[in-house]
Formats: structure tokens, sequence, C-alpha cells
């Protein structure tokens, strides 16, 4: 299998209300937060594109928004402060892992263009601010089809 590009997205199903949430692109001091969203009453949701390369039959997923070590990748959305908020007392990051993702999977998707991966997750956390650090509980990443454009 060649590398391959997937297209996931990731739903905050009803963060609290007045709270920036960004996707990173970078890490270190290298970093910038893009698709910036300011929650309300609905889900937040970012699409992007990963790359996956085959390394010894494993899935290794690269590129911009990927964070990690080879066998524990995740995805970082950047929330207040961390998403250029300035009126905000919340700094904080959610960790989306990217385990779970199967070959098989990986496969499904190259052969249908209408499909793309999601996770849905929590957006408020136990604290009744955003959700952070790494999710819990996650039901992991599902075969979606892509919204009509």
């Amino acid at each position: 299998m060649a590398d391959q590009e997937l297209t996931l997205k990731i739903v905050l199903e009803k963060p609290p209300s007045g709270v920036d949430f960004g996707l990173q692109k970078g890490s270190g001091n290298k970093y910038k937060t893009i698709q910036i969203q300011r929650s309300s009453d609905k889900n937040v949701e970012f699409e992007f594109t990963i790359t996956v390369k085959l390394n010894d039959g494993l899935p290794n997923f690269l590129g911009g928004f990927v964070q990690g070590p080879p066998t524990q990748r995740f995805i970082y959305i950047d929330i207040g402060t961390y998403a250029g908020q300035k009126d905000t007392t919340w700094s904080r990051r959610l960790k989306i892992p990217l385990m779970g993702i199967s070959l098989n999977t990986i496969k499904e998707l190259s052969t249908n263009n209408n499909k793309i991966l999601e996770a849905r997750v929590p957006g408020t956390g136990r604290d009744g601010g955003p959700n952070c650090a790494t999710v819990k509980p996650f039901s992991g990443w599902h075969i979606s089809t892509r919204a009509a454009q």
C-alpha cells in the first residue's frame, strides 16, 4: 500500500459556550492554531487531512497536524488562550488519539472518496469547563460519509 491521505473529522460535542477551539498545526514553539471557532450552543467540528505510511505493516500517521511518537500519535485541539483567545481564563489542550485506526479501515477509505474518519468526543469536562488532556471516554474513529459540499 502506498502513502495515502486520510480525511479526518473531529466533532466536539456540546462544549461550553464562549470558548475558542482550534486545530493545532505543528509542534513545539513552531505551531499555529487554525480553524479557530468560538463555541455556542452547537457542536464544534474540524476537518483536515493527514498522511498514512506503512511502517513494518503498521500505519504511521504523518503531517502537520500529527503529534507524538509513531506508536502514540495524536491530534491536539487548542483551547482558550492556546487558540489565541484573549478574554478567557481557559488555557487547555485536548489530545485526540489516532490509535485504533486499522489497515482494513485505511483500505476501505482508499476505495471510496465519499468516506472520512470521524471521532466524536465530549466538549465539556467533568469540571464544567472545556474537556482537556487525553480524551476519555474515547469511542475511537469511525467511518462516516462526507457531508455534501
